[in-house]
């Protein structure tokens, strides 16, 4: 079934309105997903693409407010923009920085930020591997990074580091979450790949963009081993450079995909009240791709 079809199961009933809203947007298969979800749930939704100017996306908002629309997905380049328009922030969101996720309420803009959930969920619950306890190895400090911190440490890992090739942003990361990991009893540091320990990590998480120009990022080898897994928040038809090197260093890789389909299902959930169940949307999605599964 066409991505393009919007589809419920309740057959004359009235639809919300929700968006992906972006610039390019065409590619993105947030309208597949939350179909299936509506299909899942039975919650009358109605889910589009809508391309907006890189100048006009407030404007591009306001319009779909105002023909009705209950909510939005943000994708690049606007998630700074949607931040900046919110009313009101989750915690989540004002620690990203960032907003993927608006909801249109009576009381003004809600913005948050699922991705970080996302990862989290397809990490433990689709991938069947605890963070409770867990070492992690952060690889990144920009926007995808700064995104997941929170959620991780609300895991309770045992040691959190963050490294970065730009070794300053990486520090400004761990200061600003100093406070979160204190909370949880985490130990978390950062730097430069100098900072990385000597010894094998339960999970890295490559947050780089590197695996879309098929570059691998600044890693110690020895941070590979047969009890790790290796994470590259990037997906594609196969697996990306950053996966094919870990597992010939004897780690378990995965993709990204998981982590689309459970940010979008935790959207759904602030949007409707309801959680799908995001593991047979995520099978659907690697069969079309013919994807390995991890």
């Amino acid at each position: 079934m066409s991505a393009d079809v919007n589809v419920n199961a309740n057959v004359g009933v009235a639809r919300d309105r929700y968006a992906v809203i972006g610039n390019p947007v065409a590619h993105s298969k947030s309208p597949y997903i939350h179909a299936r979800f509506a299909e899942q749930t039975g919650e009358p939704v109605e889910y589009t693409h809508l391309l907006a100017p890189v100048d006009g996306f407030v404007a591009q908002v306001r319009a779909f407010i105002d023909a009705g629309g209950r909510g939005m997905n943000v994708t690049v380049p606007f998630k700074l923009d949607a931040h900046a328009l919110a009313d009101r922030l989750s915690p989540r969101a004002a620690a990203a920085g960032a907003v993927n996720t608006l909801s249109f309420r009576e009381d003004g803009i809600h913005g948050d930020n699922t991705d970080g959930v996302g990862l989290v969920r397809d990490i433990e619950v689709n991938l069947g591997f605890a963070l409770k306890g867990a070492r992690i190895l952060l690889l990144g400090a920009g926007g995808a990074a700064r995104g997941v911190v929170l959620p991780m440490l609300d895991r309770l890992p045992r040691t959190l580091t963050i490294v970065n090739r730009t070794s300053a942003k990486a520090d400004e990361l761990v200061a600003q979450f100093a406070a979160a990991a204190r909370e949880v009893d985490c130990e978390l540091t950062g730097g430069s790949a100098k900072a990385i320990q000597p010894h094998t990590y339960d999970v890295i998480v490559n947050a780089t963009a590197g695996s879309l120009d098929a570059a691998l990022p600044e890693c110690d080898d020895a941070a590979f081993g047969p009890g790790t897994l290796a994470y590259d928040m990037m997906y594609s038809a196969q697996p990306t450079v950053f996966m094919r090197h870990a597992q010939t260093l004897g780690a378990r890789a995965a993709d990204g995909l998981g982590m689309l389909v459970e940010q979008a299902a935790e959207s759904f959930y602030i949007w409707r009240g309801v959680r799908p169940d995001g593991a047979p949307v995520l099978a659907a999605l690697r069969a079309m791709m013919k994807t390995p599964a991890a």
